[in-house]
């Protein structure tokens, strides 16, 4: 069912009045000549009329007014006019005004002990969900005010002005804020952080920045800390197009000597592809558990025994890092070789990130970018075959979609998986709803800006919580749990009702790895817990907080 907006909703009641008087107007001088024989024009009638139903006072015609019809007329409009003023008033138009006024997006905000995010976009969702699930307040100060009411609407504390102006952060309640996060851009951040710290000297403040030369400037403006996750979304993708050829583990969570955490891909002619997991009995081969499976988007916890492992998996596998780097032998190609072409697609932030990374692990990758620069090899727009043929994408092993647009991204995906089927795609993604769009188009590693900016952020403001690593499809962190306490891991039955696995558990500075199902936790355990960002959220929602 269609639904009107007040402005609609009060044209629509304007429309319905003045239709009302214009028939109201033809009837009447018609009836006046029927019944009375005078012969009055269209807008005298309207005049009456109008004097009837706003009650400002009549009487040129009522010596006109002398037969029953005519009568009848006459008080039919005045009951009409009553009923306009008296009841479609406060019933209906009141209410629109009331309700005009109340839609204009939220000036300010009186919560505290809070962070303060400057401004809103995609980006800051991830973050957004990691501060809902640990219970940390937040507002949004964004300059847009059709943003920041779509968002009011939504239930979000946000509010409408420029976070440079002094104004807009003692509107937020900058005096009772514990952070503030700047991320509108590298040179709007630094006034926004030279303000924030006029206001409040001692308030922490983490900003944003794409290159080296902002991070400084930021740092000089005041920022205590500056993270750049383009640099290391641009890391991350690269690191899964030479992990066939350096041999090496991807990022590595090292919690004790013999215990590591660690992503790996199985690759094609992997020696473990499309065996079970009770098939390949890795636990008692080489000491390795498997914790989770990443596979076309989708993260299963906890995998069984009857889970058939294939190509282009992602496993998240724990063991000792000599059990690791055994494993990841068995799930790299043996076909691959330093030779194999890469292609870069997109030579902005992301993109130099991404050829630095590669050209540090000696693959020197066939560069594509709109604009030319010494490092570009072939300038052409990524939609158009004909660039990619330019770079012989019919020889290439890998492409890296870097590209500051997911609608260009998935072009561009699909039409590599038509004309080079056998090329992989990894993908890097604006916004975090869009990674399975991508998976879907055929891509084989898709990870988004989003997801590292929220990962990196909340990895610095949640005291309680600290995610362990930022660039992988699955998120590892390490986190209180006080509901928990007294409680066994079977009587918890945390998986069945989060989805989380808890890996290991660290208790007065000794870690328990694979911990038994019928050990009794302690508040002031921390744990070591595996699982989709949804899935940790989850988590932190369930047994963090007392309720």
């Amino acid at each position: 069912m269609t639904r009107f907006g007040w402005r609609q909703r009060f044209i629509l009641s304007l429309f319905g009045v003045a239709l009302l008087v214009l028939i109201y107007s033809l009837l009447y001088q018609w009836a006046i000549f029927r019944f009375e024989g005078v012969n009055i024009t269209i807008f005298q009638s309207l005049q009456t009329v109008i004097e009837i139903f706003t009650t400002a006072g009549f009487g040129g015609d009522t010596q006109y007014w002398n037969t029953a019809p005519m009568n009848l007329l006459v008080i039919g409009m005045n009951l009409t006019g009553v009923l306009l003023v008296f009841l479609a008033l406060p019933v209906f138009a009141i209410p629109l005004f009331q309700q005009a006024l109340e839609n204009n997006p939220q000036q300010s905000t009186t919560i505290s002990d809070h962070i303060i995010i400057c401004s809103y976009n995609s980006r800051e969702n991830v973050l957004r969900s990691e501060l809902e699930a640990a219970d940390v307040p937040y507002v949004i100060i964004d300059t847009d005010a059709e943003k920041v009411l779509e968002l009011n609407n939504n239930g979000v504390e946000a509010i409408c002005g420029d976070p440079e102006q002094e104004q807009a952060l003692k509107a937020a309640n900058i005096s009772a804020a514990q952070a503030l996060v700047t991320d509108v851009s590298d040179t709007e951040n630094i006034p926004v952080i030279l303000t924030a710290k006029e206001l409040e000297e001692d308030l922490r403040i983490i900003s944003v920045a794409e290159n080296e030369q902002d991070a400084e400037y930021h740092r000089y403006a005041g920022a205590d800390r500056v993270i750049r996750p383009r640099q290391a979304l641009g890391n991350a993708l690269a690191s899964r197009a030479t992990l066939p050829i350096t041999q090496k583990l991807l990022q590595t969570v090292e919690l004790s000597d013999e215990f590591n955490i660690s992503e790996l891909r199985i690759e094609d002619d992997s020696e473990l592809a499309g065996q079970t997991l009770a098939e390949l009995k890795l636990q008692e081969r080489m000491g390795v558990t498997i914790i989770g499976v990443w596979s076309n988007g989708k993260f299963i916890s906890a995998p069984g025994p009857d889970i058939r492992i294939d190509e282009n998996m992602f496993l998240l596998v724990a063991g000792s890092y000599e059990a690791l780097t055994e494993v990841t032998t068995q799930t790299v190609s043996p076909k691959l070789s330093a030779n194999d072409q890469v292609i870069v697609a997109g030579y902005g932030v992301v993109g130099q990130s991404t050829v630095e990374t590669l050209e540090e692990n000696g693959v020197s990758p066939t560069v594509i970018d709109m604009n030319d620069d010494d490092r570009v090899d072939v300038t052409g727009d990524i939609t158009n075959r004909e660039t990619f043929a330019k770079a012989g994408i019919e020889n290439t092993r890998f492409v890296i979609l870097a590209v500051d647009d997911d609608s260009t991204t998935m072009y561009a995906t699909v039409a590599i998986k038509e004309s080079a089927p056998d090329t992989e795609m990894i993908a890097r993604a604006n916004s975090i709803e869009n990674t399975a769009k991508l998976y879907r188009a055929g891509a084989r590693y898709v990870l988004s800006l989003s997801t590292v900016t929220g990962r990196m952020l909340s990895s610095v403001l949640l005291e309680d919580e600290e995610v362990l690593t930022l660039e992988t499809q699955f998120e590892i962190v390490r986190t209180t749990a006080p509901e928990l306490a007294g409680q066994t891991l079977r009587g918890a039955a945390i998986r069945d009702r989060t989805g989380a696995t808890v890996v290991a558990i660290e208790r007065d500075g000794e870690l328990l790895t694979n911990p038994e199902p019928d050990l009794r936790m302690k508040e002031n355990d921390q744990f070591i817990v595996t699982g989709s960002s949804n899935v940790i959220n989850n988590f932190t929602e369930t047994f963090r907080y007392s309720r």
